[in-house]
């Protein structure tokens, strides 16, 4: 399928890069649209066990693009308006549900939906020089918006979740560190090195145990603690018969490095 970014796969890694570096890779309708369908599709790509998004330039992405969504989305009606929002939604929602690790690699600045994009993702290797503003009350909106107020606060935490969803400010990496929005930060020259070294850590381990984690911590945070201790002995359990999980005994028994195939 053709794409309006760039996309590939090498080593089990998938990269997407957004490739609109004029206008800071800010997305239109149908970049959402063919982000929101390929991580659905990316669920059955046995190929891919990472995934890796950044983008062109000196932008990561600085969210919706003003005259191609903003200008065109301003005179729908009220359902016109609902089906975008539930769009962009449904890109979060599949970024999320996706039983593999994404990496964002945040080259430079990271507004709007380009920050949720970024939230929305397992790690986050951001460039020192690089910003992140969840800028949606700037512009008259809610800074609940793709999401962002159900992850942000289990990242951050509430209290600083409600600072950055409510005034919208810019963001240093050095703050998003400290916040606790970062996985790592890097010199600019580093970011993609880092994030494809970390991928390929990922993409060598034990991919149906990593997808398993996710999915738990997912649903846990809706369990109570009896509820999640019992839904993660079920799931240890069927992770206990995997193959993954016998290679390493044999790996140990044979003193050797385990190979886990993702099963």
């Amino acid at each position: 399928m053709k794409y309006d970014f760039l996309y590939e796969v090498q080593d089990h890694i998938a990269t997407i890069t957004l490739n609109r570096p004029d206008v800071l890779n800010a997305l239109t309708l149908e970049i959402y649209a063919q982000l929101r369908d390929l991580f659905e599709a990316l669920r059955y790509d046995d190929d891919v066990r990472v995934v890796i998004l950044t983008g062109a330039g000196r932008a990561f992405c600085s969210g919706g693009d003003v005259h191609k969504i903003i200008g065109a989305v301003l005179d729908r009606d009220m359902r016109g308006h609902l089906e975008f929002c539930r769009m962009t939604g449904h890109l979060v929602r599949n970024m999320r549900l996706l039983p593999k690790p994404i990496i964002a690699a945040v080259n430079g600045t990271a507004a709007g939906a380009g920050a949720v994009m970024a939230l929305a993702s397992d790690f986050r290797v951001v460039a020192d020089s690089a910003k992140f503003a969840f800028l949606f009350t700037r512009v008259g909106l809610t800074g609940a918006d793709m999401g962002a107020a159900f992850l942000l606060p289990r990242v951050i935490g509430q209290g600083r979740a409600l600072e950055l969803l409510m005034l919208g400010d810019d963001v240093d990496a050095a703050t998003a560190e400290r916040y606790g929005l970062c996985t790592r930060v890097a010199p600019l020259a580093q970011v993609l090195p880092v994030a494809r070294e970390l991928a390929a850590r990922l993409a060598t381990g034990p991919t149906y145990a990593l997808g398993m984690t996710k999915l738990m911590v997912n649903n846990e945070w809706t369990m109570d603690i009896h509820a999640a201790i019992e839904a993660e002995a079920q799931a240890q359990a069927l992770m206990m018969m995997g193959a993954d999980h016998r290679a390493f005994y044999e790996a140990f028994v044979e003193k050797r490095k385990p190979e886990f195939r993702g099963s």
